[in-house]
């Protein structure tokens, strides 16, 4: 078992995570607080989530099923993200922000998962 709280990329998606949290979520019109908002927070913490579920098994292969569930999730606030932007939602500044840190995410879990898969 590992300790996700030793983890970069459990680092780095849980920094996304309060990104999205305090510069987006707070932005969204109130009708769509149960849609693109709880869809985003939901896809958001999903990432390190996975991360945190997948140190808690016992092999490599399961480690990496549930990285790739977070690389799934990290596509998901991708494109929700630029949904937002593209309805007006959020400014291209704070988009270009939080889409960096979501390109970062899934590199450092591209990387991972190759790693983890490489080993076996």
């Amino acid at each position: 078992m590992r300790d996700y709280k030793k983890l970069e990329i459990w680092k780095k998606s849980h920094l996304l995570t309060k990104q999205v949290y305090s510069n987006i979520l707070p932005l969204m019109p109130t009708e769509e607080r149960y849609a693109l908002s709880n869809q985003l927070r939901r896809s958001t913490y999903s990432i390190p989530l996975n991360i945190v579920e997948g140190c808690g098994k016992n092999t490599n292969k399961d480690f990496a099923h549930y990285l790739d569930n977070a690389l799934g999730s990290a596509h998901e606030v991708e494109y929700t993200c630029y949904l937002i932007c593209d309805l007006g939602f959020i400014g291209e500044d704070i988009y270009n922000i939080v889409n960096k840190e979501i390109n970062e995410v899934k590199a450092m879990l591209i990387a991972f998962i190759k790693h983890l898969r490489d080993e076996n």
